[in-house]
């Protein structure tokens, strides 16, 4: 398969996770990723853990292998005189530049958008921070958990009190907008010939998918609340406990309660169920209901029941059921990489295919996470070539 961006260069000052899931994105499509570490230590998520693996002596953090697969790393100290002339080197011969700092580092440390615009009019820059550029809390340092709360994202989820998600959404959100951003400002480039800076935050990431509770706000007036493992606005959809186990159901439309509700003993015309309306105000006796109803049954059981009807319905699997999963295997979310030092491993692998491509991604073959400046010499032999 031909690299989709296999002619783009990318130069991730990132560090931690939504700087570098954006440049690992834009690894995945076939760019050429160039990831610029400090000498000492690195990206901080190499020394996230546990869990390390590994031999004591060359130890890796799987935090860290999750954001950069598809990409190379060279050390740089960019307060330095040649820290400086390597990364000046590098611009040049970029398309997009990614950096995560907080607001004015970069510019303390001699690369400004302007100067960055002089030394390559056609660089896009894509810029995350934690709450944005500007503002009155533009110069905040940005951490998942503190922005899934400060969005409102903690508001509505969980039971009883806000509760996180389970992975560092905002993060991965800001890296997948930023991805996105930077796509859009090459497109502009290939009509122009400029580039352009491309901005987005933790903090927008998140507001960005506030998707119908947002609108329950600024539109209708009212705040969203939580409800726990249920859908905010349609009944029945949600988690359920069986005889044996949990299973979730999602009636989406009129037609499929209609198709649901005799399944489960239920009257349709019932007038506390009739719409979807009145099921979301009684979703507390429409879920002891079913609830009943499910008791009687094995999980495997209901779930056979209402695949033959045609009503969504599903496990909740712990990760080693998802990977083991065949359907996870079919669609190449796992890829086989050759580390340096821990051999043959297996990732998560990119969530794109292209046409009828048996593995996911837009590369020939997938590159490990590199190892702390493993390819110091290449780049420069590669910089040097134009010298």
């Amino acid at each position: 398969m031909q690299n989709l961006l296999s002619d783009l260069v990318v130069v991730d000052l990132t560090r931690a996770l939504a700087g570098p899931q954006a440049a690992m994105m834009l690894g995945d499509l076939g760019a050429r990723v160039i990831k610029v570490e400090t000498p000492a230590g690195g990206d901080d998520s190499r020394g996230w853990g546990p869990p390390f693996v590994g031999a004591e002596d060359e130890r890796e953090s799987t935090y860290f292998l999750s954001a950069n697969r598809n990409k190379e790393s060279v050390t740089a100290d960019l307060k330095s005189v040649e820290g400086k002339e390597f990364l000046t080197k590098l611009v040049r011969r970029a398309d997009v530049l990614i950096e995560n700092f907080r607001p004015g580092v970069l510019d303390r440390l001699g690369f400004s958008n302007e100067r960055l615009h002089e030394l390559n009019p056609g660089l896009v820059i894509l810029s995350i921070t934690g709450f944005g550029h500007d503002g009155p809390d533009g110069g905040r340092a940005g951490y998942d958990q503190i922005a899934q709360g400060e969005g409102g994202l903690m508001s509505i989820t969980g039971a009883v009190e806000p509760t996180k998600v389970g992975v560092p959404i905002a993060d991965l959100l800001a890296g997948m907008y930023g991805a996105y951003g930077a796509m859009a400002a090459l497109h502009e480039r290939s009509i122009t010939g400029k580039g352009r800076v491309v901005r987005t935050s933790l903090l927008a990431s998140v507001v960005g998918v506030h998707a119908f509770h947002g609108t329950k706000w600024t539109v209708a007036g009212e705040l969203p609340e939580r409800v726990g493992n249920h859908h905010a606005q349609i009944a029945p959809y949600g988690m359920y406990r069986t005889r044996d186990d949990i299973v979730q159901v999602a009636v989406g439309s009129e037609g499929q309660w209609r198709t649901f509700a005799p399944v489960v003993g239920l009257d349709p015309d019932d007038p506390r169920f009739a719409v979807n309306s009145q099921r979301v105000a009684h979703r507390d006796e429409l879920t002891a209901a079913i609830e009943v109803a499910f008791a009687a049954e094995s999980a495997d059981v209901w779930l056979e029941r209402l695949a033959a009807v045609g009503i969504p319905a599903g496990k909740v699997r712990d990760f080693q059921q998802v990977y083991e999963w065949e359907q996870t295997r079919s669609q190449g979310l796992l890829i086989d990489v050759d580390h340096p030092t821990l051999g043959r491993i297996q990732l998560p692998g990119p969530p794109l295919r292209f046409d009828d491509n048996p593995y996911a991604g837009a590369r020939e073959a997938n590159l490990p996470p590199p190892r702390l400046g493993e390819h110091n010499a290449t780049v420069q032999a590669w910089l040097d070539e134009d010298a």
